[in-house]
C-alpha cells in the first residue's frame, strides 16, 4: 500500500513482505513430538499463505509435512537430547532445518525396496529440491528446501 500526503491510501499490489517468514521451536524427544512438529509446519504454511499470499498446492504442503516428519524422526532417534526445528519460507520455497546434538552425519542408503526402515533421508532427497548436512558446534544441522511451486 502507498499512502499519499493527503491521507489517501492507494493499493499498489506490491505488498509482499521483504523478509522471509521464520519460525522455530524445540522438542525434548517426549512422545508426540513428531505430531507436534507436523502441526507446527501446518500452522507455518497457513501463516505463509496469509502473510505472503503463497500459493501452496496440496502436494507441496504434504511434501513439506513429510520432510519435517522424517527430519524430526531422525533427530529423535539418533541424538541424545533436545533438537530444534526451524522453518523459513517465502512465496516459492520453504526451508526446514533440524539441529540436534549428535555430530554423526546421517547416511543415505542405496535404494532397496526390501529394506525395512532407514528410508528417511532417501524420502527427504526425493521430495526436496536441495538437501545439505553439516556439523555445527553443538552437533549437526540437516537442511531441506521444498519448492512450493512443485504441484
Amino acid at each position: 500500500m502507498t499512502e499519499h500526503l493527503d491521507g489517501t491510501v492507494i493499493p499498489t499490489g506490491f505488498d509482499v513482505p521483504v523478509e522471509p517468514l521464520r519460525r522455530a521451536t524445540h522438542y525434548t524427544g517426549e512422545p508426540g513430538c513428531i505430531a507436534e512438529a507436523r502441526s507446527f509446519a501446518t500452522q507455518f504454511l497457513d501463516q505463509l499463505r496469509t502473510e505472503w499470499c503463497a500459493e501452496i498446492g496440496r502436494r507441496s504442503g504434504e511434501a513439506l509435512l513429510l520432510v519435517v516428519s522424517e527430519l524430526v524422526t531422525n533427530a529423535d532417534r539418533h541424538s541424545d537430547g533436545p533438537y530444534i526445528l526451524e522453518l523459513e519460507g517465502t512465496g516459492t520455497t520453504v526451508t526446514a532445518c533440524v539441529y540436534d546434538s549428535s555430530s554423526t552425519l546421517p547416511r543415505r542408503f542405496p535404494r532397496d525396496p526390501a529394506r525395512v526402515g532407514r528410508h528417511g533421508l532417501e524420502i527427504v532427497h526425493a521430495l526436496a529440491a536441495e538437501v545439505t548436512v553439516e556439523r555445527v558446534p553443538v552437533g549437526k544441522r540437516v537442511r531441506a528446501v521444498v519448492d512450493l511451486a512443485g504441484d
